[in-house]
């Protein structure tokens, strides 16, 4: 067994220990660990505090504004920037590959699920932050000398754990900050460096280069734009988030309600099926027992987490920089976060993806027959399992695999693909397209296909499903078709966009984690081993990084989780006493102050510039 093959086999045992592991239903399937703490917080959370996310609601768009912001209170940045900040790490490729991931191994169900995971995050996330507020640590930057990336404030479940806690609790502190710190390099890194090469490969032909030297190429350049970003520390992130998130996400939304309207007969039936494909799947197009409730429910709430991230005690840090003296300010911020990025982002993905059809439709696809996007696997009436060890030859008649009922098949994207062609004329964009069957053998082994007349060929032709940011690029080109042939290029912008906020986004996470572990001086260094993961990131393969990815997600929640449990009395504390006393009217008066301030400034600099 090879290096890699060693490697992946890991991975895999690594997933289903973190995501299998759980409590047996008697039916067959357990339920993850994982997913019951995540969903059960979240409840337990929304019932202590009297339905936070519902009664707060509109009190979190009124502090966003500014109308409440006091420049003179601690912290690094305004209200409106940490959100930004915040969201740039949230509304990202989670929203497009996330969800596409979800729907391709978990079928429309899966999207209920997300939504589930968002509602009940809306108040684990407003709980996280305002303990991250309430515990943060203010002026680490000592006497102001350091250099200004550094920030003056550094907050997050390691400082409520450790002093909300006690000391006695200290080591949970350092596994949550480790844990953070290597989900900073996976999660909110190289996935994102992935999804953006991988988006982009598709194109490698237009410019006459090699899939893979155009994957190095996008790579580097996503590494350097991350770099230029990143040395500036949290006030150019947010400078920069601040921008970026509102502009990509109103361009994404405005194709994605484009689409729907255009469907508009389509969408009650879309609704429909994520409904009762949430409790009775019907089947899923990839997926180990695909058409299982639980598999479902599982995808739902993974690709939810990875969405909004609440729970994972990632955004609590960035909020931590917010200027604000009552922590509640801040929570209630927060918990605006899993209802822009779920309820309302993921929503539109998910029924873009619906509605179009794309999510089990084959297309005619070239296939790579040593690339990362295949595999072999079992169809059966369990639904589409995962073989390691596929027959050394796969012979094919006419294009026709000639397999027995219950042997291994060629799989891209993990789906069986049922025929194969020698070539593809155009553009590959529809059945007509793909011409002259293939007969010969696939040599699993050397990964090529022999034909009869003894020609190699390292690719093949045939339809196959899409996954991950191509399923939601094909999903907008052919939802916009009526509109011209560009409407795959809204998802090719955004998920440019998307993947380097996030990723500059989550490094200042990762800096502050790497501060509480070893110190200021960790920072640097920390910052030069993020960009480089986020290169290698961009020319892994697609299913290896969000599989690790996947096991961050797992492990990194369980501490926080605890965390924000224990420490719920002192949480429902500050939250009544922010309320009843009405804290945010103090607020005014300062905020209006300094708007005139601002504006006379801006007065004063266009005379002189006059």
């Amino acid at each position: 067994m090879s290096f890699l093959e060693t490697l992946a086999d890991g991975i895999d045992f690594l997933v289903e220990f973190v995501w299998g592991f759980g409590i047996p239903t008697g039916t067959g399937n357990d339920i993850p660990i994982v997913v019951l703490l995540l969903l059960g917080a979240g409840l337990f959370l929304t019932l202590r505090l009297g339905f936070v996310q519902f009664r707060r609601l509109f009190h979190g768009f009124a502090v966003t504004t500014g109308k409440y912001d006091d420049p003179d209170e601690p912290g690094d940045i305004p209200h409106f920037q940490a959100l930004t900040t915040a969201l740039s790490a949230t509304v990202g490729t989670g929203n497009i590959v996330g969800v596409a991931l979800a729907i391709h191994y978990g079928g429309p169900g899966a999207l209920l699920w997300m939504w589930v995971t968002a509602v009940l995050g809306m108040a684990t996330k407003f709980s996280e932050v305002t303990l991250a507020q309430y515990y943060r640590d203010v002026d680490i930057a000592g006497d102001g000398d350091e250099p200004g990336w550094l920030g003056t404030v550094s907050g997050g479940p390691m400082y409520y754990i450790e002093k909300g806690l006690g000391s006695n609790w200290t080591w949970m502190a350092v596994l949550s900050a480790g844990l953070l710190g290597i989900t900073s390099f996976l999660t909110g890194n190289a996935n994102q460096a992935n999804s953006v090469t991988d988006t982009l490969e598709g194109y490698s032909g237009l410019v006459g280069l090699d899939p893979f030297v155009m994957s190095v190429i996008v790579a580097a350049l996503v590494a350097g734009l991350v770099a230029l970003v990143i040395i500036g520390g949290v006030t150019r992130i947010g400078r920069v988030t601040s921008i970026i998130a509102p502009v990509m996400a109103a361009i994404y939304v405005l194709g994605g309600l484009t689409i729907l309207a255009l469907n508009i007969g389509e969408v009650p039936a879309a609704f429909g099926s994520i409904i009762s494909d949430a409790f009775n799947p019907s089947s899923g197009v990839a997926g180990t027992g695909a058409g299982i409730f639980m598999l479902t429910m599982i995808y739902g709430v993974q690709r939810g987490l990875f969405s909004n991230e609440a729970g994972m005690g990632s955004a609590p840090i960035a909020h931590s920089a917010a200027q604000t003296d009552e922590p509640v300010s801040e929570g209630v911020v927060a918990l605006l976060e899993p209802f822009i990025d779920t309820i309302i982002i993921c929503s539109i993905t998910g029924l873009v993806i619906v509605v179009t059809g794309v999510w089990n439709d084959p297309v005619p696809t070239e296939l790579d027959l040593d690339g990362g996007a295949h595999s072999y696997r079992v169809e059966n009436e369990g639904g589409i399992i995962a073989d390691e060890n596929p027959p050394t030859e796969i012979k094919i008649v006419n294009g026709e695999p000639q397999v027995q009922e219950g042997a291994p098949e060629f799989a891209w994207n993990q789906a069986v693909v049922d025929s194969f062609f020698v070539d593809c004329t155009g553009d590959c964009e529809d059945y007509g397209d793909l011409r002259q069957p293939f007969t010969g053998t696939l040599n699993t082994e050397r990964s090529v296909a022999i034909g009869e007349d003894g020609t190699e060929y390292t690719s093949l032709y045939g339809p196959a499903v899409e996954s991950g940011a191509p399923l939601t690029q094909l999903a907008f080109a052919r939802g916009l078709s009526p509109l011209g042939d560009w409407g795959g290029l809204i998802v090719v912008f955004s998920v440019l966009l998307f993947a380097i906020s996030t990723s500059i986004s989550w490094s200042y996470y990762g800096d502050r984690c790497a501060i509480y572990l070893f110190g200021e001086q960790a920072v640097l260094p920390y910052k030069v081993a993020f960009v480089t993961v986020n290169f290698l990131g961009g020319i892994a393969p697609l299913a290896t990084v969000w599989a690790v990815g996947d096991i961050a997600l797992g492990l990194v929640i369980i501490p926080n989780l605890v965390a924000i449990v224990l420490l719920s009395g002192k949480l429902k504390e500050i939250t009544d006493s922010y309320f009843e006393r009405k804290a945010w009217l103090d607020n005014v008066e300062p905020a209006r102050k300094a708007r005139e301030k601002r504006k006379a400034e801006k007065e004063r600099q266009k005379q002189e510039n006059e």
